[in-house]
């Protein structure tokens, strides 16, 4: 879960990162990336100079550039709290993300200005009216480079209201988390062993395509395989399969590859470690071949779900349908 913060100046997005940050979510923000900018330029980082730069980034590398950076950095498998949104733009980015939620933390002007007095940083507005001179340029602007705070806060997933104590907030966040987390959808079976194939296909040495195979047995994977030369022999991809090296018409000089296919692969795994495959489903990137088809037959595998097909699977896919193994296509979304 990615949880992105906005807010005008005084709401609490402090806090609130803070409250996430002790509960374990890793912290970043956008205004880090501004940070870096005026170090490198050796300017004074204010509150002016800030938004000025960042300004200047956007127009020079897009409105997004704040928020691509910090994805960059994101680290897929923790939870995240990303501060200082201030653009449309930077919503959009961020959203690419799969379980992301803006929220937007809000209070009465009056409060936050009491709290901007009460900080008493260098550079904050000292009075009322140019605390509200500030805020409204900050607010909203004709430039789509520009901060856009009015339009970024009406993108919020949920709103997160900060009159009171602390201990009210923390409360409230604590409340949409728990409601974010209940509407975030997880992977089915389908998508979750997929998704491992994807990764394993990644360890794939061939040099014309990445292949892999996950075999699983009551939901647990019991065996993988990739493409690629036989154990002790060079990778394809160094030059051990002559085939492939010469970049040969796809499915011709079947003969003359030295590689072994991910199915293939993943079954001998299997019978190398002692493990039995009979009634496992297998999960393929790509739609057997002929011959990996006759060894899932023979070997038990009960069902084969792939999500490419292959360019030669009329034959495999009848032979499948013959013996009786189950075959689906899942489509990607």
């Amino acid at each position: 879960m990615i949880i992105g913060l906005t807010g005008k100046n005084g709401s609490g997005k402090g806090e609130a990162a803070r409250f996430l940050m002790d509960a374990g979510y890793q912290y970043y923000s956008l205004s880090d990336e501004v940070r870096h900018e005026l170090e490198r330029r050796g300017v004074e980082v204010t509150r002016d100079s800030l938004t000025t730069t960042a300004n200047e980034m956007r127009e020079k590398y897009g409105a997004g550039v704040l928020a691509e950076r910090t994805l960059e950095k994101l680290d897929p498998t923790a939870h995240a709290i990303v501060d200082s949104i201030r653009n449309p733009f930077e919503v959009e980015t961020l959203r690419r993300r799969d379980g992301f939620y803006l929220i937007n933390v809000n209070a009465d002007t009056k409060v936050r200005f009491e709290r901007v007095k009460k900080r008493g940083r260098e550079k904050d507005p000292t009075t009322y009216e140019k605390f509200l001179e500030v805020e409204a340029r900050e607010a909203q602007s004709d430039d789509p480079a520009s901060q856009q705070l009015n339009r970024t806060c009406e993108m919020a997933d949920a709103v997160v209201t900060n009159n009171g104590a602390i201990n009210d907030l923390h409360d409230r966040i604590r409340e949409v988390i728990n409601a974010l987390a209940m509407n975030k959808k997880r992977p089915d079976w389908d998508q979750y062993f997929m998704s491992i194939a994807k990764v394993v296909a990644m360890r794939g040495n061939c040099i014309k395509r990445k292949v892999a195979a996950v075999l699983v047995k009551d939901k647990r994977v019991v065996s993988t395989g990739y493409n690629g030369t036989p154990r002790g022999v060079a990778n394809c991809s160094e030059g051990g399969c002559p085939r492939c090296n010469r970049l040969g018409v796809s499915g011709t000089d079947l003969t003359e590859c030295l590689c072994s296919h991910a199915e293939e692969n993943s079954i001998v795994q299997a019978a190398y470690h002692g493990v039995s495959i009979k009634g496992a489903t297998m999960y393929s990137t790509y739609s057997p071949c002929l011959i990996c088809t006759k060894m899932i037959i023979n070997s038990g595998i009960e069902e084969v779900v792939f999500s490419e097909s292959y360019s030669m699977d009329e034959v495999p896919m009848e032979l499948l349908k013959q013996a009786g193994v189950k075959i689906r296509k899942i489509e990607e979304e």
